[in-house]
């Protein structure tokens, strides 16, 4: 076992009381090049994850102390932590054990005996499509602005890190789960406003309108004064799809590469550039890239 995670080399953490019996699991997981760490219980999990933040977690469901679903519900309320995957190996098939499983935060299960093979490939798809969807969630503070999503009951569905931190700046939100007080207006029609933080940073707020699942799509950024210097991006109105492939464009990315991130053709992804070359006012890759940079007003 490696006891430090080597660079370039996923890393996944596999809990059970009975660790020894998974050495074929281990072995052949190191053989396909992961880094793999152990924890006998779910305290001892926990204490792994101070320390470092695994691709996966291989997860098993019935352990003595802490249980495995115990130990997933803590970590999928760790903000740091709750976008790792987390599979469950258990011996029971029970349909309320597989039930828990979900409904605690796990997106997978293996039941024991392990079949090597069969957790590896469940594990590669659950690491790379996690990994993804962080990459591209975290690509959206294009320029310094920030995402947020609110469901179709007024709470937050999701933010980006930028927005994350200026909802802080804003104070404490009108319900638990829900938008800052001086946000809430945002979300009568398609409202645009301005709010200052309690340092005095000023934010504009536009409403991007409907995004997946009802949700509703607001973009906050910097407030600049007088329409010469506001910024084209902001006034722009990209949809949620087109201001994540502005961001891989401007991240160097070319179209074969976005789409793979994205999950869409190359094709798709130049018709997603025409409109944004249009919206920007722009022509070329490089004056788009430079405008989502900061680089041009």
């Amino acid at each position: 076992m490696h006891p430090v995670p080597e660079p370039d080399r996923p890393v996944v953490l596999v809990v059970d009381d009975a660790p020894s019996s998974l050495g074929m699991l281990c072995d052949t997981l190191e053989a396909s090049g992961y880094t793999v760490l152990v924890a006998a219980d779910g305290e001892a999990a926990l204490q792994r994850l101070e320390l470092v933040v695994p691709d996966a977690i291989l997860l098993d469901g019935m352990m003595p102390g802490l249980s495995g679903f115990e130990t997933c519900r803590r970590i999928k309320a760790n903000p740091a932590l709750a976008h790792i995957p987390v599979l469950f190996m258990t011996g029971m098939s029970e349909t309320q054990d597989v039930v828990e499983g979900f409904a605690c935060g796990g997106v997978d299960y293996v039941v024991k005996p392990i079949r090597a093979q069969e957790v590896l490939a469940r594990l590669h798809t659950h690491a790379r499509n996690a990994r993804i969807t962080r990459m591209a969630r975290d690509a959206v503070d294009v320029a310094g602005m920030g995402t947020v999503f609110v469901d179709t009951h007024g709470r937050l569905a999701w933010r980006s890190p930028q927005a994350a931190l200026w909802l802080h700046a804003l104070g404490e939100p009108a319900a638990p789960g829900h938008l800052p007080a001086a946000l809430e207006a945002a979300l009568v029609g398609n409202n645009s406003l301005v709010v200052t933080t309690a340092a005095g940073t000023r934010l504009s707020v536009r409403n991007l309108g409907a995004a997946a699942l009802g949700e509703t799509m607001l973009l906050l950024a910097l407030y600049r004064d007088g329409p010469s210097s506001r910024s084209r991006l902001a006034d722009a109105a990209l949809t949620p799809r087109e201001t994540e492939v502005l961001s891989w464009l401007a991240k160097g990315k070319t179209n074969r590469d976005i789409g793979e991130i994205l999950g869409m053709s190359p094709r798709t992804v130049n018709k997603h550039l025409e409109h944004i070359f249009e919206k920007l006012g722009v022509e070329t890759r490089s004056a788009a890239a430079a405008l989502a940079s900061g680089h041009l007003e």
